[in-house]
């Protein structure tokens, strides 16, 4: 078992975490770096962005072919840890959520006329993109197939869409659409994945829901379609093809979530630690006491249990695999251990920790949607159980089989 990166995949962590901690981490502490929604403010975020793209540390998810850095998904796992040790870290490298997500999936599927037109410009950071799946009241949430918004067939060649989505990250801002609808009743061929502009007539944007956390740049937006219409070449893969699709940009993308969640548990410690070796309490430094050394002791073993799931997961996609069961397994975790790490580093730093002094109260925030996004943890332990159920003594196996 070999858990050093390649020199490559090495290389590029590295110089994401000198980019990171020199660059980014200073600019959290003073409020003038962020934008009304708590995220890195717009023209601080284009400089910064054109500094990674001078240091050839853009899009490192994505094949060379296409102006990406081509690394493997165990690379990924370092270098997206490191990047999300500061709260400004993936969008800066354009490897934040969803547009890492669909500019993967697009790279992967889309015919050479939908890249140029859907993809280049998001792969080149002029614009944003969303992915228009979930929907309220009965509708799709962590099951696909519950899909309600449909598409019907106008003339020959179009297709007219309405419904309703929402929770549509990063909608208010974004360009590019990916939209789910469905196209017939069949359990596994009804739903199909279709392209759009955010300039295209037949839809708009309801409202941008409040929550309780920060938000990514965009939000999440509510969206009405009363009649959007698509043509047949702005198909994503085929008619039908939706639910597969979703599998192939919903695996990858719930472990890079799982990438990111690992830096920022990482950063509540470093800030937690930090504190424990300076501050003292009746006579003794906090990290003295045996109590806080059980509280750290068990957030950091949290952690690295969620790193090394997320590697295996990462090691199988690599291989070729789809790694389903690996991907819900490090998903629930690293979830777990992100909330656990926040929030033993707001208990240790008391007051402060509850305030704006430190970035430990907004990843706390952000930290509890973490079991929620991409599949609640109930419902990929179901799947964890079904494998399990499937595969009996199997499920176990180790390497490549199983």
């Amino acid at each position: 078992m070999d858990l050093n990166l390649d020199p490559r995949s090495e290389s590029f962590r590295k110089r994401v975490r000198e980019f990171v901690q020199e660059r980014l981490i200073p600019l959290e502490s003073d409020r003038s770096n962020y934008d009304e929604h708590e995220n890195i403010a717009p023209a601080l975020l284009k400089a910064l962005r054109e500094e990674a793209k001078a240091q050839g540390l853009w899009c490192l998810q994505l094949p060379e072919s296409v102006g990406g850095q081509g690394l493997p998904f165990t690379g990924m796992v370092a270098c997206y840890e490191e990047m999300n040790r500061s709260i400004f870290g993936p969008v800066v490298f354009n490897s934040a959520a969803p547009d890492d997500g669909n500019m993967m999936v697009m790279c992967k599927v889309a015919t050479p006329a939908q890249k140029e037109w859907w993809l280049e410009p998001v792969i080149r950071g002029e614009c944003q993109s969303s992915f228009a799946m979930t929907e309220p009241g009965e509708g799709a949430g962590s099951d696909p197939g519950m899909t309600k918004t449909r598409a019907e067939r106008v003339g020959n060649d179009r297709w007219r869409i309405t419904g309703r989505k929402w929770f549509i990250t990063g909608a208010g801002e974004s360009k590019r659409f990916i939209v789910m609808a469905r196209t017939s009743d069949d359990p596994r061929k009804g739903l199909t994945a279709f392209l759009f502009r955010d300039t295209d007539p037949g839809w708009h944007i309801m409202r941008r829901i409040p929550i309780m956390g920060p938000e990514e740049h965009g939000g999440h937006c509510e969206l009405q379609f009363d009649g959007l219409e698509v043509p047949d070449e702005n198909v994503l893969m085929g008619v039908g093809d939706g639910l597969k699709m979703t599998q192939i940009r919903l695996g990858p993308a719930r472990l890079t979530h799982c990438m990111r969640w690992g830096g920022l548990g990482r950063r509540c410690l470093e800030i937690a630690l930090d504190r424990a070796e300076t501050r003292s309490a009746f006579g003794q430094k906090l990290a003295d006491k045996e109590s806080v050394q059980m509280m750290l002791g068990e957030a950091a073993m949290q952690l690295d249990i969620g790193r090394m799931l997320t590697m295996r997961a990462a090691w199988k996609l690599d291989q070729g695999d789809f790694a389903r069961k690996e991907i819900s397994t490090a998903k629930i975790v690293v979830a777990d251990a992100l909330h656990r790490a926040a929030d033993t580093a707001l208990q240790l730093l008391g007051a402060k920790g509850y305030s704006r002094d430190t970035v430990v109260e907004w990843i706390y925030r952000y930290a509890r949607q973490a079991r929620l996004v991409d599949g609640a943890s109930e419902v990929h332990r179901m799947v964890i159980a079904n494998f399990l159920r499937r595969e009996a003594g199997g499920f176990f196996a180790w390497g490549h089989h199983g």
